[in-house]
């Protein structure tokens, strides 16, 4: 017995050791680098609202979004993905604690030996591999930033699909909005056609005018089909990204697209460093560092001796019936040492492989970097620009509208022909149509700008 606390003694006084390199999270590059090439000072940074999506101010917008992150199948599959991680670092951690298990048998012997024919044995088995070099410390390390790995994966799952469900709910009212513009210019375009031909009847239009008023009518009418599939189809994808029945997904008289959307850029753009750092994917890849990193201290420990303790405590008889009396108990204990003396490189080499798989996830935390300071960057130019781009267009609109009206005008008093009102018509819905374009362009840039720094994960 005082061998057995002896040896217990000396493995718990063992278990602060652990072998192979410690984790530091690496800088890669220093945060006044970051914030240059993202074009932020960092001054008067705030944090990214998580529910950046209310920006539009939509209440159908931000319900499709909930209900995308309570039925959608990619959120419940990276659900299962995070429980399957949780359970995994379960077993990581069962390797600290010994293993106890209750065994019975029943033996029929030869007759030919000394022994009883019938044989019966109950008893427990105790067995555990005492962790001297932290390699089950370095493997349940692994396991910890697996999880957060995969809690980082499950975050980025939902900024994508928020992304996703803004972006085709944009698309769908931009579809939505250019069919009601069509069918605004129809009207119109029936009117100056209805004027056009009553003319021709007076005689005071000729078959000219006549056939350009009807092939401007024919081109909208022509247009429409193409306009009302696109709709549907946006219907259709926000249903799937819901994961529900287009029946699900309801017109209303809503649209963002109605009143013209304004940017604070300088708000938008008051950013920090760690806006870069915390992006989900950046930190699954310094997570996965992070698991790498430990399974090297986890090779290492197998070149050490290694030191189990197992023990039997039962009761065995020759008879059923008395089997548990105080005559017929046995006990055993155990304790083994195991010292690796030549396996052919292979515990080397498997130190090596962890040492260059941690080389690898390195690379690849560098380049989630590098990645998200690019998608940054191009997503505030992005915003920036369509934004001058948004109010030139919406000054055009209204010029176009002003030309066609005073068209209308002159031709009516016979000062032009018809087919400068033809132009100015065709003008005005390529700028109405531009404009409305440019206008959802805009939103999903913003979209495209909340999804590059990480939508307020972390």
């Amino acid at each position: 017995m005082k061998k057995l606390l002896l040896i217990c003694g000396v493995s718990l006084l063992s278990l602060g050791c652990s072998v192979g390199p410690d984790f530091e999270k690496p800088m890669v590059f220093n945060n006044e680098a970051i914030l240059e090439n993202i074009a932020s000072t960092g001054e008067n940074a705030k944090k990214i609202n998580p529910y950046w999506y209310k920006y539009f101010g939509d209440e159908q917008l931000n319900n499709l979004v909930l209900l995308a992150l309570k039925n959608s199948p990619d959120i419940k599959s990276a659900k299962e993905k995070l429980l399957q991680a949780r359970y995994q670092l379960g077993i990581a951690r069962a390797g600290f604690l010994p293993d106890f298990d209750v065994s019975g048998q029943y033996n029929k012997e030869t007759p030919y030996l000394p022994l009883e024919d019938d044989f019966y044995q109950v008893g427990a088995d105790v067995s555990w591999e005492i962790d001297i070099w932290g390699g089950q410390r370095r493997l349940n390390e692994s396991a910890k930033a697996l999880l957060k790995s995969v809690g980082a994966e499950y975050e980025n799952v939902k900024l994508v699909l928020i992304s996703e469900v803004a972006s085709q709910y944009i698309n769908w009212k931009l579809s939505e909005k250019l069919v009601s513009v069509a069918y605004e210019n129809l009207q119109s375009q029936k009117q100056i056609f209805d004027l056009v031909n009553n003319k021709y009847k007076a005689g005071l239009a000729d078959d000219l005018a006549l056939e350009q008023a009807k092939s401007v009518l024919e081109n909208t009418q022509m247009m429409l089909p193409g306009l009302r599939e696109k709709e549907k189809a946006y219907q259709n994808a926000l249903a799937v990204l819901i994961g529900d029945l287009p029946s699900a997904v309801v017109k209303n008289e809503t649209n963002l697209l109605n009143n013209k959307f304004e940017v604070d850029e300088k708000s938008l753009y008051a950013l920090s460093a760690d806006v870069v750092r915390n992006r989900p994917d950046v930190k699954m890849a310094e997570f996965q560092l992070a698991s790498a990193n430990a399974l090297i201290g986890n090779a290492i420990a197998k070149m050490f001796p290694s030191l189990s303790l197992k023990s039997f405590l039962g009761y065995q008889n020759t008879t059923l019936s008395p089997i548990f009396g105080a005559d017929y108990n046995m006990y055993s204990f155990n304790a083994a040492v195991n010292m690796p003396i030549l396996h052919w490189g292979e515990i080397w080499n498997n130190v090596k492989i962890q040492e260059s798989k941690t080389k690898q996830a390195y690379e690849m935390y560098r380049s989630a970097l590098v990645m998200a300071v690019s998608d940054i960057s191009n997503a505030i130019k992005a915003v920036e620009e369509e934004n001058i781009k948004n109010s030139t267009a919406f000054k055009r609109m209204g010029s176009n509208k002003k030309i066609l009206e005073l068209s209308l005008d002159k031709y009516y008093a016979g000062l032009i022909d018809f087919s400068d009102v033809m132009t100015a018509q065709q003008n005005r819905l390529e700028a109405e149509q531009d404009y409305l374009q440019s206008l959802a362009q805009l939103c999903l840039n913003v979209v495209r700008f909340y999804k590059s720094v990480g939508g307020g994960a972390g």
